[in-house]
């Protein structure tokens, strides 16, 4: 019914900027809270909050990406975006796209995942 489809990952030496992409499909009435999280990989099944944005554009960010990365949405085209610049190793991870969504003809919120995009960053 909703599905979220990341995008922009990639291999990336320190010190470079990656775009990541999150775009919400289906049938969606209204997003509220979108966020990006990450999975590095010696943390097991273990997602870090990285950053948030609420539907009028309040954001959230992790103490580590602080002042390095931005996130930023488009209500318009059900889109959320990470520009990460100044890529460290510890950034390395599966990065998932996170979404509070209100479906069509449901008066609830439900959060949904998508499946994840790999960043990795080489020293």
């Amino acid at each position: 019914q909703v599905q979220l489809v990341e995008s922009g990952g990639g291999l990336v030496q320190t010190g470079g900027s990656l775009r990541l992409s999150c775009v919400a499909s289906g049938s969606i009435f209204s997003i509220d809270t979108m966020a990006w999280y990450r999975q590095a990989p010696d943390k097991g099944t273990q997602r870090e909050l990285v950053a948030a944005i609420t539907v009028r554009g309040d954001t959230t960010y992790a103490d580590s990406v602080q002042g390095r990365f931005t996130i930023s949405r488009d209500n318009a085209k059900n889109t959320v975006y990470l520009q990460m610049n100044e890529l460290k190793p510890a950034d390395t991870g599966v990065y998932y796209c996170s979404a509070d969504i209100y479906v069509v003809g449901v008066s609830k919120s439900a959060n949904y995942w998508g499946q994840g995009t790999q960043v990795t960053v080489s020293s």
